[in-house]
């Protein structure tokens, strides 16, 4: 009997996100100093600062190595942030390890081919609508929302809502 999307999230505790592609539309801006500026959307920060007070482990995951995107995360209250890395499963197995994690109670976020082992591993892989189609392929739920524009958001808030955590007035920031 297959377990449908929602019964899913029943069950998700951690969520781990990639960040070009996914919190941001995967464009870089870039200025005559050479620093590459990416774009957020600030409804994605919203939901990530709640689901950390809500008690979710949230967890970073990028080949990208942007100390502005380390700033804004660590912002909305993420401390578990890797940026600049390389292989992305290896790190995975570490923070398994490392923080007591069930793979089947994480829900991983990402948008290319880098993402793709570490997704195949995880009880919810899901993807923005834009996601490379070899991504879209292994994903429990495709965003309606692509990189950049919300659908972290989406997920987050699905995710909360199932587990009657989303508008609860507990937490919000008024």
């Amino acid at each position: 009997m297959s377990v449908n999307f929602k019964q899913v999230l029943n069950t998700i505790t951690t969520f781990i996100f990639d960040v070009d592609g996914v919190l941001t539309d995967g464009s870089v801006t870039l200025m005559p100093n050479g620093e590459q500026v990416r774009k957020m959307n600030i409804k994605d920060g919203y939901a990530l600062q709640l689901a950390v007070k809500k008690g979710y482990e949230v967890l970073i995951i990028s080949g990208g190595k942007s100390e502005a995107v380390r700033l804004r995360l660590q912002g909305l209250g993420i401390s578990n942030i890797h940026l600049g890395i390389q292989n992305k499963l290896e790190i995975f197995d570490e923070l398994i390890l490392t923080n007591k994690l069930s793979p089947e109670q994480i829900m991983y976020m990402g948008d290319d081919i880098p993402d793709y082992e570490v997704m195949c591993k995880v009880g919810a892989a899901v993807c923005p609508a834009d996601a490379a189609p070899e991504i879209q392929s292994i994903c429990n739920y495709i965003s309606q929302r692509r990189g950049g524009e919300g659908c972290v958001r989406d997920v987050i808030e699905q995710t909360m809502r199932v587990q009657g955590k989303w508008f609860d007035t507990e937490g919000f920031i008024w």
